[in-house]
Protein backbone atom coordinates (compact mmCIF):
# COMPACT_ATOMS: atom_id res chain seq x y z
CA UNK A 1 0.00 0.00 0.00
CA UNK A 2 1.22 3.62 -1.04
CA UNK A 3 1.89 6.48 1.54
CA UNK A 4 -1.42 9.03 2.23
CA UNK A 5 -0.63 11.99 0.29
CA UNK A 6 -1.82 15.68 1.19
CA UNK A 7 -2.28 18.85 -0.38
CA UNK A 8 -4.02 21.83 0.56
CA UNK A 9 -6.30 24.14 -1.05
CA UNK A 10 -6.08 27.79 -1.52
CA UNK A 11 -7.80 30.84 -3.12
CA UNK A 12 -11.29 29.65 -1.48
CA UNK A 13 -12.01 33.08 -0.45
CA UNK A 14 -12.08 34.21 -4.55
CA UNK A 15 -14.84 31.49 -4.73
CA UNK A 16 -17.09 29.76 -2.06
CA UNK A 17 -15.46 29.99 1.13
CA UNK A 18 -14.12 26.93 3.35
CA UNK A 19 -17.89 26.83 4.44
CA UNK A 20 -18.64 24.86 1.33
CA UNK A 21 -16.08 21.39 2.38
CA UNK A 22 -16.92 19.17 4.55
CA UNK A 23 -14.81 16.32 6.12
CA UNK A 24 -15.41 12.91 3.49
CA UNK A 25 -16.37 14.99 0.25
CA UNK A 26 -14.91 14.23 -2.94
CA UNK A 27 -12.64 16.82 -4.82
CA UNK A 28 -11.72 16.70 -8.34
CA UNK A 29 -8.35 18.54 -9.03
CA UNK A 30 -7.84 19.12 -12.47
CA UNK A 31 -4.32 20.09 -14.09
CA UNK A 32 -4.95 23.63 -15.68
CA UNK A 33 -1.65 24.12 -17.76
CA UNK A 34 -3.23 27.39 -19.69
CA UNK A 35 -2.76 28.94 -16.44
CA UNK A 36 -0.74 31.98 -17.15
CA UNK A 37 0.46 32.81 -13.42
CA UNK A 38 1.49 29.20 -12.69
CA UNK A 39 2.40 26.20 -14.93
CA UNK A 40 2.07 23.90 -12.39
CA UNK A 41 -1.56 24.78 -11.17
CA UNK A 42 -4.21 22.60 -10.36
CA UNK A 43 -7.79 23.70 -9.53
CA UNK A 44 -9.82 21.64 -7.61
CA UNK A 45 -13.39 21.64 -8.56
CA UNK A 46 -16.56 20.27 -6.23
CA UNK A 47 -19.79 19.27 -7.77
CA UNK A 48 -21.83 20.55 -8.33
CA UNK A 49 -20.26 23.92 -7.73
CA UNK A 50 -17.28 23.75 -10.17
CA UNK A 51 -13.92 25.73 -9.31
CA UNK A 52 -13.98 25.98 -5.24
CA UNK A 53 -9.68 27.04 -5.53
CA UNK A 54 -6.86 25.22 -6.14
CA UNK A 55 -4.21 23.32 -5.00
CA UNK A 56 -1.13 25.54 -2.50
CA UNK A 57 1.90 25.46 -4.99
CA UNK A 58 4.06 28.02 -3.01
CA UNK A 59 6.40 27.87 -0.08
CA UNK A 60 4.27 30.44 2.27
CA UNK A 61 1.00 28.20 1.20
CA UNK A 62 1.95 24.91 1.66
CA UNK A 63 1.69 23.48 4.95
CA UNK A 64 3.89 21.04 6.69
CA UNK A 65 3.18 17.34 6.13
CA UNK A 66 1.42 18.27 2.61
CA UNK A 67 2.77 17.97 -0.60
CA UNK A 68 2.67 21.33 -3.45
CA UNK A 69 1.44 21.42 -6.56
CA UNK A 70 4.61 20.70 -8.38
CA UNK A 71 5.36 18.12 -6.54
CA UNK A 72 2.06 16.13 -7.86
CA UNK A 73 1.80 17.65 -11.16
CA UNK A 74 3.51 14.73 -12.78
CA UNK A 75 1.85 11.87 -10.93
CA UNK A 76 -1.46 11.89 -12.75
CA UNK A 77 -3.10 12.47 -16.27
CA UNK A 78 -5.43 15.62 -16.48
CA UNK A 79 -7.49 15.27 -13.25
CA UNK A 80 -6.77 13.13 -10.20
CA UNK A 81 -9.22 12.82 -6.80
CA UNK A 82 -9.29 13.41 -3.01
CA UNK A 83 -11.73 13.35 -0.14
CA UNK A 84 -10.96 16.20 2.20
CA UNK A 85 -9.94 15.54 5.36
CA UNK A 86 -9.65 18.70 7.51
CA UNK A 87 -11.49 21.98 7.13
CA UNK A 88 -9.60 24.61 9.55
CA UNK A 89 -10.07 28.24 10.09
CA UNK A 90 -6.85 28.49 7.92
CA UNK A 91 -7.13 25.93 5.33
CA UNK A 92 -8.54 22.72 3.67
CA UNK A 93 -6.11 19.55 3.56
CA UNK A 94 -7.25 16.64 0.52
CA UNK A 95 -5.95 13.76 0.87
CA UNK A 96 -5.16 12.38 -2.75
CA UNK A 97 -6.87 8.98 -3.63
CA UNK A 98 -5.59 6.08 -6.14
CA UNK A 99 -7.54 4.89 -8.64
CA UNK A 100 -8.68 1.26 -7.42
CA UNK A 101 -9.26 3.18 -4.01
CA UNK A 102 -11.45 5.78 -5.59
CA UNK A 103 -13.25 3.64 -7.75
CA UNK A 104 -14.07 1.57 -4.48
CA UNK A 105 -15.23 5.13 -3.31
CA UNK A 106 -17.89 5.89 -6.29
CA UNK A 107 -19.22 2.55 -5.60
CA UNK A 108 -20.01 3.46 -2.70
CA UNK A 109 -21.52 6.25 -3.07
CA UNK A 110 -24.08 5.23 -5.63
CA UNK A 111 -24.96 2.68 -3.06
CA UNK A 112 -25.75 5.45 -0.72
CA UNK A 113 -27.59 7.27 -3.10
CA UNK A 114 -29.74 4.57 -4.33
CA UNK A 115 -30.80 3.28 -0.75
CA UNK A 116 -32.25 6.82 -0.01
Amino acid sequence: MSEERYVAIVGTRHYFGRKVFKPGQIVKLVKEPENSLDDEAIRVELKPLGRVGYVANSTNTVPRGCQSAGRIYDTFNQHCYGRVKFVTKETVIVELLEKVRMQIVFIEEIDLNQAR
